[in-house]
């Protein structure tokens, strides 16, 4: 399969992938030369963070801030596949020469198929850019696989081994970067994520740590808003804000990863969308209001939505069926159980509809506890949120209100993410 345009040594080093060893240095191999997108002043970030109120939270920038390209060498959700992952690299500079600790961040779910971070407008990597490149440290996130660049044929939407393979090899992309573009890497590595990107960046904090310790100086990781015990989200009665975009973006993506899921697509979803469910996300066209407004995924409230996308036997079945594959196959990907060595942070607000913390953040803050893991942290932003967001300093009442609607439909794409990037970054600064 011609994924990608290779150069003969990254071609070689593609080869290698499946027979190499943990430490195989093909993983994150360099696919195109890094490409220097864009230089962000301090100034120019200042003035932008300025404008926005966003630099009450980030503070001013002390760097300059050089946007890089990456297309790097990775693998697929399958054994045996090489394939290819794009994302960015953000290089401290200016004033800024000391050895920069590398921040490895996963984004959140994404619909857009072309969409990449290697993109100085983009807000997320804005926000990256802001809230640690300026800072000091150096950046790498990745597009995921099937985005952007990437070769592979779908996106193996919250499948926690190859997010983890993801997120790592990007790392290693970075390093090989480095030289090329002006950076200048201490070693020091945090993982970090927010919603997807939060069991993302778990999952390979998770992996770095149990299968690469000796190629990963591991810190810390802050994981942020992130949907870290799957299982338990099936069992909740009422949807999610976003029920008709997350759940089937994840029940196509194990079924292509593992088969099994459902024998035939009509048995999930209602007509007309099972007949095009399957292959509809990520989408080259469509973003998250025209895949509404176009009536390509079902508008209305959550439980209104869910049960025009759904058969309900589905449903039923996966709540209440400790043997629906479903469950059987969220249960691979939650992340209870495993002890990090390094710090770790969990952030989220409780407000959040669509990752609720007390489905996800305080069950794996539990676990933790249950098992005496000492060195986790959880921090509730909601009144960061609500002071600043909400109507009078509080979050609105009144379910009716477009107060409301818009305040819960902002809440978890927009209002939380800063507050959870600041905490990050205070735990990253005791370890940098």
């Amino acid at each position: 399969m011609n994924y990608f345009r290779l150069t003969c040594v990254a071609a070689a080093a593609l080869v290698l992938v499946a027979c190499g060893g943990s430490d195989d240095p093909a993983r994150g191999a360099l696919i195109d030369p890094p490409a220097v997108l864009a230089t962000l002043t301090a100034a120019q970030i200042d003035a932008s963070t300025s404008s926005t109120g966003l630099q009450a939270i980030t503070g001013k920038a002390k760097c300059d801030v050089k946007v890089v390209a990456l297309n790097y060498a990775t693998v697929g959700a399958k054994s045996g596949e090489n394939t290819n992952a794009s994302g960015v690299m953000l290089v401290p500079g200016g004033s800024c020469t000391t050895a920069a600790p590398l921040v490895a961040y996963a984004k959140g779910t994404d619909v857009q198929k072309p969409r990449t971070l290697a993109n100085p407008a983009d807000t997320e990597t804005f926000l990256l850019a802001a809230m640690y490149a300026a800072q000091g440290y150096a950046v790498v996130a990745t597009d995921y696989l099937g985005f952007a660049k990437s070769g592979y044929n779908f996106h193996p939407y919250l499948h926690a081994d190859s997010e983890a393979t993801s997120v790592i090899d990007s790392v290693r992309a970075a390093r090989n970067a480095a030289s090329t573009v002006g950076a200048s890497l201490s070693g020091k590595v945090m993982f970090t994520g927010y919603s997807q990107g939060g069991h993302s960046s778990m999952a390979a904090q998770r992996a770095a740590e149990r299968d690469y310790g000796t190629e990963f100086n591991v810190v810390a990781g802050a994981h942020l808003a992130g949907p870290y015990n799957l299982s338990g989200s099936l069992r909740i009665p009422d949807a999610i804000a976003g029920v008709q975009f997350f759940v089937p973006y994840l029940v196509t993506s194990w079924q292509k990863v593992y088969g099994g899921i459902y024998t035939d697509v009509k048995d999930v979803f209602k007509a007309p969308y099972s007949g095009y469910i399957e292959n509809l996300l990520p989408n080259p066209t469509l973003n998250y209001a025209t895949l509404l407004t176009t009536g390509t995924l079902p508008a209305g409230t959550p439980n209104q939505a869910r049960d025009a996308l759904f058969q309900s036997a589905f449903i039923t079945g996966s709540q209440t069926s400790t043997t629906h594959p479903l469950y059987l196959a969220a249960k691979k990907n939650d992340l209870l159980g495993w002890t990090p060595k390094a710090r770790v942070l969990l952030c989220g607000g409780a407000g959040d509809p669509t990752v609720p913390p007390a489905v996800h953040q305080s069950v794996m803050k539990a676990d933790f506890d249950s098992r005496g893991v000492t060195n986790v942290t959880s921090v509730d932003v909601d009144a960061a949120v609500q002071a600043t967001y909400g109507p009078g300093g509080k979050a609105p009442t009144d379910p009716t209100s477009a107060a409301f609607a818009t305040y819960y439909g902002s809440y978890h794409g927009t209002y939380e993410p800063p507050f959870c990037h600041a905490q990050a970054k205070a735990v990253f600064d005791t370890v940098k």
